[in-house]
């Protein structure tokens, strides 16, 4: 698989984001990006299939990733 480009992708950060924190997603062509909002431009890009990212959602959605067992 070819890494995804970026380059041109609406980036999205939630309602509830401040100044500090926060972190940006986008889809491109099959892909969701997550960056860092301080580090637009410079920082790497985590870039995941839809699969893998819908995953993540449903293991989010039923508390598989709660702080409290990442912690563990």
């Amino acid at each position: 698989m070819a890494s995804p480009d970026f380059s041109a992708a609406r980036w999205r950060k939630a309602s509830g984001s401040g100044d500090s924190g926060c972190v940006e997603v986008a889809y491109q062509e099959g892909w969701i990006g997550v960056r860092d909002t301080k580090n637009k431009g410079a920082g790497p890009v985590l870039a995941f299939t839809e699969h893998e990212w819908l995953t993540f959602l449903d293991g989010a959605h039923h508390g598989e990733f709660t702080l409290d067992q990442l912690a563990d």
